[in-house]
């Protein structure tokens, strides 16, 4: 579909009311508000007859009825229903690499990334405005990039580089060993760490010993002694790629998202993880024979962020439904939703699958928070992007309805305060 700005064509209402809080005196260019019929902002719930004043691609405020400065543009759509934009964390859209078996912590998914494939711009008309690319392979692969499909250039859809490290847990001593062994390389390294600093220590001591004693020496004794050499400062040994990613994990600068089938992976993976304390996530591929409810309650006491798609299992045995991102969402854990494929046609209709887990039971705040907030702080973006709330990018969605009804269409999308498409119905 043909990419152009809308601002020329929405904007053709102007404001004649009281000023609006925050707003500047003398409006500029970049400075315009949206007045629609209702907010989902995640972050502060819905706001009815939402006015959000945006300026050079953020959002500046945000509420219900608020009164709007004379001369500043408005674009008025009492019809359309607001939302942050979609984040799909856990994609491979636009990479066709293959993978193997092994641990590569240090390769990041960005290597990978080539811009303007059509696939990003046929995401970001699907209202996919921000995507997590994981590196292929099993064990450990590597890391997660996050990306903008409103991009155009690496440099323009790069958002951030090590947003999580993917690690393949089974039930199994090989998984357990290989993450352990991840940990281990950690603490040889800081043991590796220790001995230079006491090594270089030594010879700072030795250093200053001698040059005491140079400096006593005379003019004839120094021309026939050697002044001693400083040591200088000391230097850390540089880790190898699997140390250094062990010790972000430890450090929290690096989260993991561990891949799992069954109950019992997740058992194990505990037991794996012992005393080690970092920030991780879990991805399960929903199956009918799959048994995560036997560990929800544990998931939702951790209040664990669990990756799912919107699908509906069946009971074991029976042909009963069983909504497990519903279950997983009242025991407490933080559902993130992914599309039910990577394919295009599955991210088009991702909203309308998880619009069915919300007909049989799933909170929509919940699921609209799994969409948008939960993946884009799984991403460690969502200081951004993910809620609506003033300092917020404003890339935002926009519905002529209830987002999750089947009969609801995208009508446009905008990224950082620019509307940069014009959706199809869908």
């Amino acid at each position: 579909m043909k990419m152009r700005n809308l601002l020329v064509g929405l904007a053709c209402v102007l404001g004649t009311q009281a000023p609006l809080l925050a707003a500047p005196a003398s409006p500029t260019p970049d400075l315009f508000a949206l007045r629609v019929g209702r907010a989902e902002t995640v972050s502060q719930g819905t706001i009815e007859h939402a006015v959000i004043l945006i300026e050079n691609g953020k959002i500046i405020t945000i509420g219900q009825d608020l009164e709007i400065e004379r001369g500043i543009r408005v674009i008025d759509r009492p019809d359309w229903v607001v939302t942050p934009g979609f984040v799909n964390c856990y994609s491979r859209a636009g990479m066709s690499s293959s993978g193997g078996s092994g641990t590569q912590p240090g390769v990041q998914a960005s290597t990978e990334l080539y811009p303007r494939q059509p696939i990003y711009g046929e995401l970001l008309e699907a209202g996919v405005t921000t995507l997590g690319l994981y590196p292929p392979g099993n064990q450990i692969p590597g890391q997660a990039v996050v990306v903008s499909t409103a991009g155009d250039s690496r440099e323009s859809m790069l958002v951030r580089e090590g947003a999580y490290l993917k690690i393949l847990m089974e039930s199994n001593s090989k998984a357990k060993k290989t993450l352990r062994d991840g940990f281990e390389e950690a603490d040889k390294h800081l043991e590796k760490v220790t001995e230079a600093r006491e090594k270089h220590e030594k010879a700072k001591e030795k250093y200053d010993d001698e040059l005491k004693k140079w400096k006593k020496y005379d003019d004839e004794e120094k021309a026939k002694k050697k002044e001693p050499v400083d040591p200088g400062d000391f230097v850390e040994p540089d880790p190898s790629d699997e140390a250094a990613a062990f010790l972000d994990l430890r450090e929290g600068e690096l989260s993991a998202m561990f891949s799992i089938r069954k109950a019992g992976d997740y058992l194990h993976l505990i037991d794996a993880l012992g005393e080690e304390q970092i920030s991780w996530s879990m991805r399960v591929p929903l199956r009918n024979d799959i048994d995560l409810y036997e560990v929800a309650e544990k998931l939702g006491a951790d209040e664990r962020q669990v990756v799912v798609e919107p699908r509906l299992t069946l009971m074991p045995w029976t042909a009963r439904e069983r909504n497990i991102p519903a279950e997983l969402d009242r025991a407490g854990a933080r559902v993130v939703f992914i599309p039910n494929g990577d394919d295009l046609g599955n991210q088009e209709k991702w909203r309308q699958h998880v619009g069915h887990l919300v007909k049989r039971g799933m909170d929509p705040q919940a699921a609209l928070a799994a969409m948008t907030h939960e993946p884009a702080v799984l991403l460690g973006v969502d200081e951004t992007v993910g809620s609506l709330g003033a300092g917020k990018e404003a890339t935002m969605l926009f519905f002529d309805g209830d987002p999750f009804q089947a009969s609801t269409n995208l009508k446009a999308v905008m990224h950082a305060g620019d509307f940069v498409e014009e959706a199809s119905a869908q």
